[in-house]
């Protein structure tokens, strides 16, 4: 499902997996109540570009804000151009590595799936 934020633009989406261990961490936080996840991309890694995820009580006037589903996310205007149209999973199997981001602006991911370059 492709959502938009308060601004009409194209931004993330988050599985419902995910928004159940993001639920989770808010609790251990104490912000059950109301809370927001804060996705972003900061320089380094193998690929270049790092993904960051918080768990966080408030927005910031510089950030594109959308629910998806009761749970806000909280995405910087700057890192919004390597983020829109992504998907924020969870994986737990075997082989499982926590959250996942499945973004269709990276060309290319290191193995772990931690960096991209754009």
């Amino acid at each position: 499902m492709t959502l938009y934020a308060e601004d009409g633009t194209i931004t993330i989406s988050i599985t419902d997996k995910a928004k159940d261990k993001l639920r989770f961490f808010a609790r251990k936080e104490g912000l059950e109540d109301s809370f927001g996840v804060r996705v972003g991309v900061k320089g380094g890694g193998c690929s270049g570009l790092l993904y960051t995820l918080s768990v966080e009580k408030d927005s910031s006037p510089e950030d594109k804000v959308v629910d998806d589903g009761g749970v806000k996310i909280f995405i910087d205007k700057k890192a919004y151009i390597y983020l829109a149209g992504t998907q924020l999973d969870f994986s737990d199997g075997l082989n499982g590595k926590g959250f996942v981001f499945e973004n269709p602006n990276a060309k290319k991911s290191c193995g772990c799936g931690n960096s991209f370059a754009v």
